[in-house]
């Protein structure tokens, strides 16, 4: 019975989320219902996670963990565009950004730096992630810059948003090519002594079917969590600014959490950094322009200019976690930095 604890416990979170949700039960209920069921939600995209790595390997498992995370959280933010509500998507995405470079993997390298003195992972791959971010910071950056000092008409600064836009998805779809395709060898997993003997808990196909089944138990459960937001921050005066970018971003990044933090833990950190670094890119270079492509489709073009704190906010997440992770090695003490900074932002964010 104790070996089925957990998927009971899983079932039942998530059916009473959901009841309390359509049944419209108090905002307290449904909020205590929704974050309980997502821990549980997030355990099991973990498991399957893990699962599917141990066929596909660290880094694919990584890419797949992170691009299912991000599916829910590009969902969610689709209808935010259509709604219009361009600040509150924008803010979403930097709190996913910041929160994935220093609070996912922040703690990722705590605890299992904890565990383990010393981790390592593929310097090749640390390189490119860390080229990569910045790119990232550049793509956000030169928009902010040119529009407000040219005084951009509307026209051009859709223009220009839009142009941005398609470069970076181009720029990470040809960065997945490079890496699981023409120089797949370069950036392979290595080899950790603690994956010898291990066997997953489910074969590849089932592990394959549970990843999908997590990811949209995700979603589902992460849209009603959301929906409880906007009571909460009226009763504690919180604002648009700190729940997009800090309490939307966190619960939409619980699955990563889950997943990486598992993970490290089983001195698997290379899938770890996959998770959180490679989340943070696949939202800044995907996940972001494909949101401006979108809201053009709608007729309403969101522009890619991000105001002066979250560029601020994502520029020192980057600049840190490149100066923690270029080595392609970690320690515990690694981790307490990436959340020290995370803590500063947050205590700015809630003073906006």
């Amino acid at each position: 019975m104790r070996k089925y604890g957990f998927y009971i416990a899983l079932v039942a979170s998530f059916l009473l989320s959901g009841i309390a949700h359509y049944a419209n039960w108090s905002m307290l209920l449904q909020f205590g219902f929704s974050a309980l069921a997502i821990l549980f939600v997030a355990g099991f995209l973990g498991k399957a996670t893990e699962s599917v790595a141990h066929y596909a390997g660290q880094r694919l498992g990584g890419f797949l963990n992170a691009t299912f995370g991000n599916a829910a959280e590009l969902i969610i933010a689709i209808f935010l565009v259509k709604e219009g509500l361009f600040d509150m998507v924008k803010a979403s995405l930097t709190g996913a950004i910041i929160g994935n470079l220093l609070l996912v993997l922040g703690l990722s390298v705590l605890l299992g730096g904890l565990k383990y003195k010393q981790q390592h992972f593929n310097v090749h791959v640390a390189g490119h992630n860390s080229t990569l971010m910045i790119m990232a910071v550049i793509g956000l950056f030169i928009p902010a810059v040119f529009v407000k000092a040219e005084h951009f008409s509307i026209e051009k600064d859709h223009l220009l948003s839009l142009s941005i836009a398609g470069i970076l998805i181009v720029s990470y779809i040809l960065w997945l090519i490079f890496s699981m395709i023409t120089h797949k060898d370069l950036l392979a997993d290595e080899e950790n002594a603690s994956d010898h003997g291990e066997e997953p808990a489910w074969s590849k196909r089932v592990s394959i079917l549970f990843l999908v089944l997590a990811t949209v138990m995700v979603a589902l459960v992460s849209e009603w969590l959301v929906g409880t937001l906007d009571s909460f921050s009226e009763r504690f005066g919180l604002s648009e600014l700190f729940i997009g970018a800090f309490v939307i971003a966190i619960i939409g990044n619980a699955a990563e959490h889950s997943a990486a933090v598992m993970l490290a833990m089983k001195n698997k950190i290379g899938a770890a950094v996959e998770i959180a670094i490679g989340s943070s890119l696949q939202i800044a270079l995907f996940v972001a322009p494909v949101l401006i492509l979108v809201s053009a489709l709608f007729g309403q073009t969101m522009d890619i200019l991000f105001t002066p704190i979250e560029l601020t906010a994502i520029a020192v997440s980057v600049f840190i976690a490149k100066s923690i992770s270029k080595d392609g090695s970690t320690n515990w003490y690694e981790g307490v930095l990436l959340l020290m900074v995370y803590v500063i932002l947050g205590i700015a964010f809630y003073l906006v």
